[in-house]
């Protein structure tokens, strides 16, 4: 059976041009198809049309012949068509072939160029080398002389001669050893162009990886269009490789590779892999020492400058104000004394306001700063301190910023212990102080016994011949108060108080606290320059930009100069009431200079904790072993607050019992201090602050205990009684009876029993009692058993007889005296 089957092969009608297609299928069965192809139809025009104009012939070249059924019109349009095709055609080719002339000459041109300047750079550098070369050779050559003169001196005439002989060959040998060079040069350039292949068969090492030779890292796109884009300038006489800038790098202890790499004005990659070839691997956030950072400065070619983390703080250096520079400024006048003297009430009889109604308890218990202008117009700036025995680093700080301590003894209590502390303050200080004697309004108002007590205490009055101001006053009438105002500024007069308002600020830090919708808030008291809004300062451990400036009225103000106390706003942490706050240039001056101070402060907590031998660590276990602990948590409003009650814990105790302090803060208690509490079995202690909502849930989940104070001395006497109930309680022994044993019985199931007869007082069972002979305690113990005749009794009176044995023991005799006592347990307390 064929292929076709028999079947009429596909064809197409019209002159046929066959072809055979072989077709294959699977299991090796295949098929023939044969193709028929339709010829491509010829018009033929009639015989005669447009035949004696011959057009098509003599333009289009075909044999003057035309296509039948287009007109000459038609005809001629093709053919114009035509032409302008090839016309366009012709021009386009011209066009090209100018351009890649064009292009093929700039190409020639630059490569001229470039060569050009690869030939005057060789020859330059040729021409330096052979400079180099030849002042070598000279040189060589007028020690050789030299030499020969040395020799010629010590040598006779002939071996003199010899000399320059053997000179003459190494003068030829110098520009015979430059062609060796050249030539080693260029054979080493050849070679390199042939030993492409091979040079890659070797394994890779660190430093042909870190090198800029073959084996490296491949670079990037970016860094070869870099490459090719500064080639390109180059060659196009553009911009030209910069001169390296030599920088004076300050280097500081210890570095990041980043910072480093920053100050040197390098990058952050060249600097590690500089690291890597001296052999340091280092990332860029890793620190290294300074000698190490000095070697890699010194190898990108910049200058050293060397110094310490404290030099961060040299921009906070005292500036010597010139004397013209100076003006007048209003008195820091600080009001102290011994508590309920009436410190407060006689300030704000002077402002007029009420301070004391919104104190708890009404006693002062926050340093207070403002400001009075008097019927005078001067203005003075007063500070008020407490009073009581535990706010003394309060009133130590008040005296060390203020010109004038105003000093309140009451006229009818006269001088007291904090009279007395504040005394002292003021003499450290070295301040002046003017006595005010208040409440003479009262009738057991004693101002005379005021003065004489002060006396005790190297304070003499003016009344008493000294030159001590004294003004005797009543907050409550208002007496004597001008007479206080004019000893005020009698005495500012006197000091000529100056400061220079046209430089940076510098204050002191009053009072600090953490205010729930304001956050860390300072009051500062300005002693130098003026604070303005938007300067950026460090106070201690912490730094800030001035957000906003309140007075003493509670007035947004925009900047507060010398004597001005203001509240701040806008520190990043509270700081410690006492630091000093220093207005700064930059942001990054002030983090710097707050970084240092708070890693100092660390590190001397940790030394302090640290510089303890073993000996005196066990020694320390040793005594602590009988001592109870009382743990607390304290949060306080404000700074000086949590200061005076952490160190009124410090004084409650005694060698049985102490309080300590696990953790004290300003703010509200958060959760975060319920979990220490709950950790070490502490109350938690609010000192006019409270608890949060997550905090309360978690205290009474926890059961942890919160207590709320407002007034100090409430807070420390509940201390003092909880700590009070850690001691042992004291046992008194109460004698209440004596008997003698008259006779000795054996019975069985008991053992020995004495017989005796009660002498003195009265027998219980449920007392202890003491066997004495001959004066001697030989047992103490207690009574197994108490009977008269043959029953148990409770007791038995004076003169009565009576059968005792004792719990576990049985060696009684006749005559031994039996002591029978109580024991009675006393609370003890804390003084």
């Amino acid at each position: 059976m064929s292929d076709n089957d028999g079947k009429k092969t596909l064809g197409l009608r019209g002159g046929p041009r066959s072809g055979n297609v072989k077709q294959s299928f699977s299991h090796g069965r295949t098929k023939n198809v044969v193709v028929e192809t339709k010829r491509k139809r010829v018009v033929v025009p009639k015989p005669g049309a447009g035949g004696g104009k011959g057009t098509g012939g003599g333009v289009g070249g075909s044999g003057g012949k035309r296509p039948a059924g287009i007109s000459d019109a038609e005809m001629e349009r093709r053919l114009k068509a035509l032409q302008a095709a090839k016309a366009r055609e012709v021009e386009e080719q011209a066009k090209r072939e100018a351009e890649e002339k064009a292009r093929a000459e700039e190409r020639e041109r630059l490569r001229a160029e470039k060569e050009q300047k690869e030939r005057e750079q060789r020859e330059a550098e040729e021409r330096a080398r052979a400079k180099a070369e030849e002042e070598e050779r000279k040189k060589r050559e007028a020690e050789e002389k030299a030499k020969a003169a040395a020799v010629a001196a010590a040598a006779p005439a002939p071996k003199a001669e010899e000399a320059p002989a053997r000179a003459k060959p190494k003068e030829k040998e110098a520009p015979r050893r430059v062609e060796a060079d050249r030539t080693d040069r260029d054979d080493r350039g050849r070679g390199r162009g042939r030993d492409e292949g091979g040079r890659r068969a070797g394994k890779l090492t660190l430093n042909s990886a870190l090198s800029d030779g073959e084996g490296g890292r491949q670079k990037s796109l970016a860094a070869m269009k870099r490459k090719q884009e500064r080639q390109r300038q180059k060659a196009m006489g553009g911009q030209q490789s910069r001169e390296k800038v030599v920088r004076d790098v300050q280097l500081p202890e210890a570095i990041t590779v980043a910072e480093l790499a920053n100050r040197m004005a390098e990058r952050v990659g060249a600097v590690v892999k500089s690291l890597m070839q001296n052999g340091i691997m280092a990332t860029q956030n890793q620190t290294i020492d300074a000698d190490t950072a000095e070697l890699i400065i010194e190898e990108f070619g910049h200058r050293v400058t060397r110094v310490s983390d404290s030099d961060v703080e040299d921009v906070l250096k005292e500036i010597e104000d010139k004397p013209e520079d100076l003006k007048p400024r209003p008195p820091v006048v600080t009001i102290m004394g011994h508590v309920d003297h009436g410190k407060t009430s006689l300030l704000d009889a002077i402002r007029k306001t009420s301070v004391t109604s919104g104190e708890a308890g009404g006693i002062t218990q926050h340093i207070g700063a403002y400001q009075v202008t008097t019927d005078g117009g001067s203005v003075l700036s007063f500070l008020d301190t407490p009073g009581h025995a535990a706010f003394t680093s309060m009133r130590s700080r008040g005296a060390q910023v203020t010109d004038i301590v105003v000093l309140v003894v009451a006229a009818d209590d006269a001088v007291m212990p904090q009279t007395v502390e504040a005394i002292n303050h003021a003499k450290a200080a070295k301040v002046p102080m003017i006595v005010a004697i208040n409440k003479c309004d009262k009738p057991s108002a004693n101002p005379t016994k005021v003065r004489t007590d002060l006396l005790q205490h190297e304070v003499v009055v003016e009344e008493m011949s000294g030159d001590v101001q004294d003004v005797e006053v009543s907050a409550i009438t208002g007496k004597g108060l001008d007479d206080l105002l004019e000893a005020i500024a009698l005495q500012a007069e006197i000091l000529e108080l100056k400061a220079n308002p046209d430089r940076a600020a510098e204050g002191a830090v009053i009072e600090a606290q953490l205010d729930v919708g304001r956050g860390p808030v300072a009051t500062v008291l300005v002693q130098r320059g003026t604070l303005k809004q938007g300067d950026i300062f460090v106070v201690g451990e912490q730094y800030g930009k001035v957000r906003a400036l309140i007075n003493d009225k509670g007035e947004r103000v925009k900047e507060a100069g010398p004597s001005v106390p203001v509240e701040v706003l806008g520190l990043n942490g509270t700081p410690e009431a006492g630091d000093v706050l220093n207005v700064v240039d930059t942001e990054a001056q002030a983090r710097e200079i707050a970084e240092y101070r708070a890693n100092l402060a660390k590190e001397k907590r940790a030394a302090a904790g640290a510089a303890t031998t073993l000996d005196q660590l066990l020694a320390k276990a040793k005594e602590d072993e009988n001592v109870r602990e009382l743990p607390i948590l304290v949060k306080a409003d404000v700074q000086g607050s949590s200061e005076a009650i952490t160190q009124a814990m410090e004084k409650i105790g005694n060698e049985e019992v102490r309080v300590r302090v696990l953790h004290s803060g300003v703010g509200a208690i958060t959760e975060t201090d319920i979990s220490l509490a709950e950790a070490s079995g502490a109350p938690v202690i609010g000192f006019n602050v409270r608890a949060n909502a997550p905090a309360r849930n978690a205290a009474n989940q926890k059961g942890v205990e919160i207590r709320y104070y407002s007034v100090i001395y409430d807070l420390v006497d509940d201390v003092k009684a909880a700590a009070s109930g850690l001691l042992s309680k004291e046992v008194r022994e109460n004698f209440i009876g004596y008997a003698e044993i008259k006779q000795v019985f054996k019975v069985s199931g008991i053992g020995k029993v004495a017989g005796c007869i009660v002498t003195e007082g009265v027998a219980r069972r449920s007392a202890g009692v003491r066997l004495l002979r001959d004066n001697v305690v030989i047992h103490e113990g207690t009574l197994k058993t108490l009977k008269r005749f043959k029953d148990e009794v409770s007791e038995v009176q004076s003169g009565q007889e009576c059968g005792m044995a004792f719990e576990n023991y049985d060696d009684v005799r006749e005559q031994d005296v039996i002591e029978i006592f109580e024991r009675e347990e006393i609370e003890r307390k804390l003084d």
